[in-house]
C-alpha cells in the first residue's frame, strides 16, 4: 500500500507517517513547510519507504500526480494554531478550503480513499457536553477571526460529504480533540509545549483567561493509529468520528501539573484572551468528546494519560536544551 499524507512533515503528520511505515506502507509526505518541519521527519529520510515532497495542496498539477501514484490519501494539511489563524485569515481560507477542494477533486477523479482531519472546534459554542458527532454546530460571528478555522473545516466536511454522495468517493472524517506530544511547537499558541518551555526556562506560565476552562489531551501516537483504523474500516466511510480522550483537566491545573513535573519555580500569570491575541475572543469553556462511536466503529480506546504525555514533552524539550 502506498499512502499520500498531506501535511506529512507536520506534528501529527510525522507520527502518522511513522505508523504507516511500521505497518508496511510506503509513504509520500507532501508539505509546504509553513508549519511543518523537516526535522519532524529527518529520522525517516533514509527509509526507502518514505519520500518528502515540498509543495502546496493548492498546486493542482502536483496533487494530481501524487494522488494518482498512491492508494490512499490522508488529508491533514491545514493552516493551524489560533495565532496563525488570527494573523493570516486569507492564508487560512486558501489552504483549508481551496487546498481541500483540490485534494478531494483529484482523489475522486482517481478513485482513491480519503481520510479528512477536522476539528473539535466544529462544536463551537454548543453547550451540550460531551460533544457527540450528531450535535448541532454552533459557531460564532463571521466577523470574529477566532472562528475562521472552524468555518474552513466545516466547509471541508461539507465538501467531503458532497464528494462521497455524488462521486462515490470513499471518505472518513475525524474530529480531533487537542492532540499533543513531542515535536509539537508552541509557536502558534499550543498550550502544552508553551507551558513546558516556560517552566524549563523559569519564566511565568501564561494562562489565558481565568484558567477554569477544561480540555482533554490525546497522545499523538494513539491518534495516529486511530487515523489508520478509520481509513481502513469500511464502516467509517461517510461517517464522522470524534478522536480524543475523556480525561478532562482545567488549564490552571495543567499549568500546575507542568510546574510540578519540571520542579519549576515559575509562577502562574493570568492574561485575558483579548490581550493574548489582540482580538475579541469567544472562549469555549469546556471541550470533551463523546468517543463511543469511535470505540464501536474502529475500537478506539485511548490509554495514555496526561502525566505520561507531559513527561514525554518535557523529556524532548530537555534534550533540545542540551543540544542547544
Amino acid at each position: 500500500m502506498k499512502v499520500l499524507i498531506t501535511g506529512g512533515a507536520g506534528f501529527i503528520g510525522s507520527y502518522l507517517a511513522e505508523a504507516c511505515i511500521r505497518r508496511g506502507d510506503a509513504v509520500c509526505a507532501l508539505d509546504d513547510m509553513s508549519t511543518g518541519r523537516e526535522a519532524n521527519v529527518a529520522h525517516l529520510a533514509a527509509n526507502p519507504n518514505f519520500q518528502l515532497i515540498q509543495g502546496s495542496v493548492t498546486d493542482e498539477s502536483l496533487v494530481a500526480r501524487l494522488v494518482k501514484d498512491c492508494d490512499q490519501v490522508y488529508h491533514l494539511a491545514a493552516a493551524i494554531g489560533m495565532r496563525l489563524v488570527l494573523e493570516r485569515p486569507l492564508r487560512t481560507f486558501e489552504t483549508n478550503v481551496r487546498g481541500t477542494e483540490v485534494v478531494f477533486a483529484q482523489a475522486a477523479a482517481a478513485g482513491k480513499s480519503v481520510l479528512f482531519t477536522s476539528t473539535s472546534e466544529m462544536y463551537g459554542l454548543n453547550e451540550h457536553k460531551p460533544s457527540r458527532e450528531g450535535d448541532h454546530i454552533v459557531l460564532g460571528d463571521t466577523t470574529k477571526r477566532r472562528w475562521n478555522y472552524a468555518y474552513t473545516k466545516a466547509a471541508g466536511e461539507v465538501l467531503a460529504m458532497a464528494y462521497h454522495a455524488e462521486r462515490n468517493m470513499p471518505v472518513a472524517i475525524v474530529r480531533l480533540f487537542n492532540t499533543v506530544g513531542p515535536r509539537q511547537t508552541g509557536r502558534y499558541g499550543m498550550v502544552i509545549p508553551t507551558f513546558v518551555r516556560q517552566a524549563l526556562a523559569g519564566e511565568p506560565l501564561t494562562v489565558h483567561g481565568d484558567g477554569s476552562q477544561t480540555r482533554c489531551f490525546a497522545d499523538v501516537t494513539e491518534v495516529a493509529e486511530a487515523l489508520i483504523a478509520a481509513m481502513n474500516e469500511p464502516k467509517a466511510r461517510g461517517q464522522i468520528l470524534n478522536i480524543g480522550t475523556n480525561d478532562e483537566i482545567t488549564i490552571r491545573d495543567l499549568a500546575l501539573r507542568v510546574k510540578g513535573l519540571t520542579n519549576s519555580s515559575s509562577e502562574l500569570v493570568y492574561m485575558s484572551h483579548e490581550l493574548a491575541y489582540e482580538h475579541e475572543f469567544d472562549e469555549i469553556k469546556r471541550r470533551i468528546p463523546d468517543i463511543s462511536f469511535a470505540r464501536q466503529c474502529i475500537g478506539f480506546n485511548p490509554r495514555i494519560g496526561i502525566d505520561a504525555i507531559l513527561q514525554g514533552v518535557i523529556a524532548e524539550q530537555k534534550r533540545r536544551l542540551v543540544v542547544a
